[in-house]
């Protein structure tokens, strides 16, 4: 694990400030000869607070110009909402989002203001300092909290004045931190360390991970190597290790990141409506040009009907999966059957826009969709469809003139610093080792799938997903972007808050629509984002997450999870696929790396939660016996498989992996619990398939002491 503590408390007061109100901070500094009252002094590190003569805090305060940005919060005081609202309580009091350790005001007294009183969480701040005509950067860190701040101006004087005092409120950024600084049981992390390590060993690909909580970046972690597996299915032993700046494929979640941020950011802005129509957007073509296809699973219904049912089709309704799409029209694959929905070689495929990635493809795949019918009425049933999103990428292009890639970096990445989120990485900077890599042949399943321009070497830097590479050009509103954990749990961190620094991304009114239940009875979806809504995504959220639980999942093996209650982000990042396709006549899209426990994803926030707050005082039992269960269902699904499994099978493989994770833990711990679930444990391996595991982990036994 590497992560560090970088809380900067303490305060840096101008010479002039200094001298008007007579105090000296312990571990201060006065200003340099020839600074200015602009300049900044370097503040002490976690300097305790001090007081002024009335018992007010004086914090670290300076004269600045107020920046250039886009606010949290841009309030006139008194009576901020504009007018004296008749409950009067509220006239000087608002409250924004930050956490501990954190946190700037921007005050600025409007000339002829003689005093006045700030309260931040009810703790009184030393005003005194603070001269009318000019703006105060108010460094608060020392008093703010995780999640709702509430900031008082009062004792305006003179009190006629309607506005004298200007607030400016910028966003939280992720400082870095440690688990137990938000606490987070570290004993939580190191199991699951432990686990993903482990199922390294016995042949998984790589994970990566990164934690924010309360605005602190606590963990960051990388197993396993870039590249696990050569063509062949033989294990790869040249391969760099994967890093924390290691690139994965996010194959879905890129949904959220980028469609569902891009049109975040333009309803907050005031450039598009929800219930805009898609026709009205890209043209009546988008109508007119649909043609009859007779779908195998679906009623028939009257071109004339199908068209109308799609003048009609709104953003929203996009967003919400019900736009009657097919799931998958794979408009990259010349030999697809559009009824059945399914490769058929020799039957041309009536929607075919091209697989050669290019320009030109990329707008024969919007005409494509133009062309598409809808396999049933909008709004009757949701069928979770890439062309959704395919869509309405095209869409943000419209509205915004930019291509996906230019808005977003220019809208996000680059205000937010980071550097490791991208389209298209061999495009961008990036080498194929910078990237994990994914399907070992290509897009061929291991040779059981093939079309015009399929791609054969294995996959490195290009976007796994079909459709994204060959038809889009590998920039797409569905699919194609590449990141590492760390940013990309920065990102997610917006959706606590809705800006970052000196950046305002979303309106709070707007996180709400995208983030409510889409319908009572469909609380597991918002508008494309996936909810946790109780329990309805355990199995990618755990089932202790809070039920507005938002986040996405990634069929490379990537995760987001994003808890607002507890100001969590979990972003858990694998290349699962990166792997031998363990049976391609039985399942072609069923890899060897699936199998393993690190491949579920849900286990990490089922076991995180575990390790979180008042529950950590009782992990250390609950998480010994909680993986002994783990074992025991490990190898139920062992015993239910179909036919008889090796142990080279990669399920028994991830049995041996969870097993020794259960023996590591009794050596460590040497409770008489944890080595009576390793000696229950044994009995669970069969003793003729498993007698080379059981011979080891009896020595284990034995060279404890414990057989």
């Amino acid at each position: 694990m590497k992560s560090s503590h970088n809380l900067k408390k303490g305060c840096a007061l101008t010479m002039a400030a200094l001298m008007m109100t007579g105090t000296m901070m312990a571990g201060c500094t006065s200003a340099p000869a020839g600074s200015t009252a602009g300049e900044t002094t370097q503040p002490s590190q976690n300097a305790a607070p001090t007081f002024s003569e009335s018992g007010k805090a004086t914090v670290a305060v300076q004269s600045v110009t107020l920046p250039e940005a886009t606010w949290q919060n841009e309030l006139t005081f008194p009576n901020w909402a504009g007018y004296i609202d008749d409950t009067l309580a509220l006239n000087g009091m608002y409250t924004f989002t930050t956490y501990h350790g954190q946190g700037k005001l921007y005050i600025t007294p409007a000339e002829g203001v003689t005093g006045f009183s700030l309260f931040v969480n009810n703790q009184p701040i030393d005003t005194s300092t603070m001269a009318a005509g000019q703006t105060w950067e108010v460094d608060i860190s020392e008093y703010t909290l995780d999640g709702a701040n509430t900031i008082q101006l009062s004792n305006i004087q003179p009190g006629s004045m309607d506005e004298a005092v200007k607030v400016n409120i910028p966003y939280p950024v992720v400082l870095e931190g440690t688990p137990e600084e938000v606490g987070i049981d570290s004993t939580v992390l190191d199991t699951i360390d432990s686990i993903v390590e482990s199922d390294v060993e016995h042949g998984f690909t790589s994970a990566q991970m990164a934690i924010v909580k309360d605005g602190r970046l606590v963990y960051q972690n990388a197993w396993g190597t870039v590249n696990a597996y050569n063509p062949d299915g033989t294990s790869k032993t040249d391969s760099p290790a994967v890093t924390n700046d290691t690139l994965y494929d996010l194959a879905s979640n890129t949904k959220m990141y980028s469609v569902n941020y891009a049109l975040q950011y333009l309803v907050s802005q005031g450039q598009i409506d929800l219930d805009s129509r898609i026709a009205d957007l890209l043209g009546q073509e988008f109508v007119d040009d649909t043609i009859a296809i007779s779908f195998a699973d679906s009623d028939p219904v009257e071109l004339e009907v199908v068209k109308q049912w799609k003048s009609e089709l709104t953003i929203r309704d996009v967003l919400r999966h019900q736009a009657g799409f097919p799931a998958d029209p794979q408009y990259h694959n010349d030999a697809f059957d559009q009824t059945i929905q399914k490769t058929a070689p020799g039957v041309e495929n009536v929607l075919y826009s091209g697989s050669d990635g290019s320009s030109e493809t990329r707008q024969n795949t919007l005409k494509s969709i133009f062309k598409t019918p809808l396999m049933y009425k909008p709004g009757t049933k949701t069928v979770y469809s890439d062309v959704d999103y395919m869509l309405l990428g095209f869409v943000i292009e419209k509205v915004t003139g930019k291509d996906l890639q230019t808005f977003l970096s220019e809208t996000f990445w680059q205000p937010m610093g980071l550097a490791h989120v991208t389209y298209n990485p061999l495009l961008s900077g990036f080498k194929p080792e910078d990237c994990a890599a994914t399907e070992l042949n290509g897009n061929t399943r291991d040779g059981a799938v093939s079309f015009t321009g399929v791609r054969t070497d294995t996959l490195q830097g290009q976007v796994h997903d079909e459709k994204a590479y060959y038809a889009m050009g590998g920039v797409s509103g569905h699919a194609g972007m590449f990141a590492n954990a760390t940013d990309l749990a920065k990102l997610a961190s917006v959706m606590l808050s809705g800006g970052y620094g000196e950046h305002r991304f979303f309106d709070r009114n707007v996180m709400d629509t995208f983030t409510a239940p889409k319908k009572e009875d469909a609380a597991n979806w918002g508008l494309g984002w996936w909810r946790e809504a109780e329990k309805k995504r355990a199995w990618y959220f755990g089932t202790q997450s809070s039920n507005d639980t938002i986040g996405h999942q990634g069929w490379t093996g990537t995760l987001t999870l994003i808890d607002p209650d507890e100001n969590l982000v979990v972003v858990y990042l694998t290349n699962k696929i990166n792997s031998p396709v363990t049976d391609p006549a039985a399942n072609p899209n069923k890899f060897d790396g699936n199998w393993y426990t690190s491949a579920t994803l849900g286990f990490v926030g089922q076991m995180l939660y575990q390790g979180i707050d008042e529950r950590a005082g009782e992990s250390g039992a609950a998480m010994s016996a909680l993986l002994a269960d783990m074992v025991n269902s490990k190898f139920r699904l062992i015993a239910e498989a179909e036919g008889t499994l090796s142990a080279d099978h990669p399920l028994v493989r991830s049995g041996y992996a969870l097993a020794e994770v259960l023996f590591d833990r009794a050596e460590k711990s040497g409770s008489d619990a944890d080595w009576q679930y390793a000696k229950d444990a044994l009995n669970l391996l069969d003793s003729s398939r498993d007698a080379q595991e059981l011979a080891a982990l009896q020595e284990v036994l034995q060279k404890a002491g414990k057989s």
